[in-house]
């Protein structure tokens, strides 16, 4: 399967922050979540990709091209939501939609129209009159509406009802659909993740500790609950981190059904992305 885009060895450096070495693929017809703790470079990363930030070292592929030398030319077929993306707030719906028909060659008025009806935002109302919400959704629609083959988005459920986000959530799984479109999706909810990515990369600390398919993280992950004299047999390479609670121990294995048939211990829970985040960042090894 051929990559929508590509990072490879992407280094950043601040005063006091730096990416280290960033790497992964997102294939076409996918969704990725982007997970991390506040502060570990997602936004970072993504604004590399769109080449918002500059001075950085490494390769970044976006449709087999190169982000900085190319921009021009993918820039058409990009959507983006940032978190702290805005619009004048004297503005309207309908205002941006006659100022995007003029910048993307692809746009389309009428699933502009589609989506503004759907999101329930009056076209005639000026954005300062919209909740946090409401121009969240009206970052969607125009990110959605000149026919993207690539979404990034930065927390694009932020500010959203529970029932909000499952009918975002059903639009960008329409949206890959098309074998050829893809969604790199960074969120704090992680249940949401859960439900909808394919794969899953984890930056911490400007560095990717894991990228990998959903379903063999939460199929093949799990939490080993035991006693300390249990955790004392275990065998380090058994287990990738670790942490003491009042009352036992939980380690992190990437292999459920291996660590069963090799220890006598009966507590293995299912993981969640929120878990996984918890361990890798605040466990020991």
């Amino acid at each position: 399967m051929k990559n929508i885009l590509e990072i490879k060895n992407l280094y950043k450096k601040y005063d006091n922050f730096e990416l280290k070495d960033v790497s992964f693929n997102l294939p076409k017809g996918t969704i990725m979540g982007f997970i991390g703790e506040n502060g570990a470079g997602k936004t970072t990363t993504i604004k590399a990709i769109l080449n918002i930030i500059q001075s950085y070292s490494g390769h970044i592929k976006i449709f087999g091209l190169d982000n900085r030398k190319d921009e021009k030319q993918i820039k058409e077929d990009i959507g983006v939501v940032l978190d702290d993306m805005f619009f004048p707030e004297i503005l309207t719906p309908n205002d941006i939609n006659k100022s995007m028909a003029g910048i993307y060659k692809n746009w389309d008025s009428k699933m502009f129209q589609y989506y503004l009806k759907e999101f329930h935002l009056l076209p005639n109302k000026q954005i300062k009159t919209f909740s946090k919400g409401m121009r969240k959704k009206l970052e969607i629609a125009t990110a959605l509406a000149h026919k993207p083959k690539l979404l990034i988005l930065d927390e694009p459920t932020s500010g959203l009802d529970p029932i909000a986000r499952a009918e975002i959530i059903s639009i960008f799984q329409k949206f890959i659909e098309d074998a050829d479109c893809s969604i790199l999706l960074s969120s704090h909810i992680t249940t949401d993740l859960e439900h909808i990515a394919d794969y899953i990369t984890f930056i911490s600390n400007g560095k990717i500790l894991l990228s990998k398919a959903t379903n063999e993280l939460l199929d093949k992950y799990g939490i080993v609950k035991c006693t300390e004299a249990e955790f004392k047999k275990i065998d380090k390479k058994d287990y990738v981190k670790y942490k003491k609670t009042k009352y036992q121990y939980e380690v992190l294995t990437t292999d459920k059904k291996s660590f069963k048939s090799k220890y006598d211990i009966k507590v293995i829970d299912k993981i969640t992305l929120d878990d996984l985040m918890v361990l890798m960042i605040k466990g020991e090894e």
